[in-house]
């Protein structure tokens, strides 16, 4: 059974002519660390939204573990976990306080949320900041806050939308360490980031779309090789073409 099975997929966002998606198929594995690439305007938010249920398809269907957001929103909720782009916590709260607020948010109970703080604190490095504000935090000990949050209920999917965007090097790697782990214990990734040879490095399967279609998808070996390509940037030039995108 496929993690998410997305067929046929359009969105028109109100207002726009040009479709945000188009036709979109994508089949993503269980337990695959699948990155899902583009330029900028490409969809990849969008199709992020739409697995997330944030908005809903104008057509096409989105299964996630074989279950639809229509039937059974409250599984699909608590089997996904999203670590978005922007910055999500409480500048006026600890970490502690932020990940209490969204556990409670998530429906854990409080023994069970005090628990995974605990060890999410130690994992990330940041028992010794635990009465700090957020607001005094660094860009990296931000976004560890920002990708405990998405871990705090335990899902088998994890969307990650740039997890390490402006993120230190030491941040960047204690974040990606952990991420590998969790895929190693079964945990699906889906993940999008501008930064390629990190994500040539973490991913096994890719996807890359544009102008809200599909250019191409399978394991990056196979897409390096399909174009004669030496690396992930120049398959994604080759594809998505050289032309600046803002």
């Amino acid at each position: 059974m496929s993690a998410i099975s997305i067929n046929g997929i359009a969105y028109t966002y109100h207002g726009n002519d040009k479709p945000a998606l188009f036709d979109l198929h994508l089949e993503i594995p269980k337990g695959a660390f699948f990155g899902l690439l583009g330029p900028n305007g490409a969809g990849k938010t969008t199709a992020i939204s739409i697995i997330s249920g944030s908005i809903h398809p104008n057509s096409g269907t989105i299964n996630i573990l074989g279950k639809n957001w229509k039937d059974d929103a409250a599984f699909i909720r608590n089997s996904i976990g999203l670590v978005p782009q922007d910055i999500a916590l409480y500048d006026s709260l600890t970490a502690p306080e932020n990940l209490i607020f969204f556990g409670k948010m998530m429906g854990l109970n409080a023994k069970e949320c005090n628990e995974k703080i605990e060890l999410l604190l130690e994992r990330f490095g940041l028992e010794e900041h635990s009465k700090k504000l957020v607001s005094k935090f660094s860009g990296g000990m931000k976004r560890r806050v920002n990708l405990m949050v998405a871990l705090l209920h335990d899902p088998e999917i994890l969307i990650l939308d740039e997890p390490t965007v402006g993120v230190d090097v030491h941040s960047r790697h204690l974040i990606n360490e952990y991420l590998k782990d969790l895929n190693k214990g079964g945990m699906t990734m889906v993940y999008t980031s501008h930064q390629l040879e990190e994500t040539e490095k973490m991913c096994d399967e890719i996807a890359i779309i544009d102008n809200g279609s599909m250019l191409a998808s399978g394991t990056t070996k196979e897409l390096l090789e399909s174009v004669n390509a030496t690396d992930l940037n120049s398959l994604f030039l080759e594809l998505t073409g050289a032309e600046i995108r803002d």
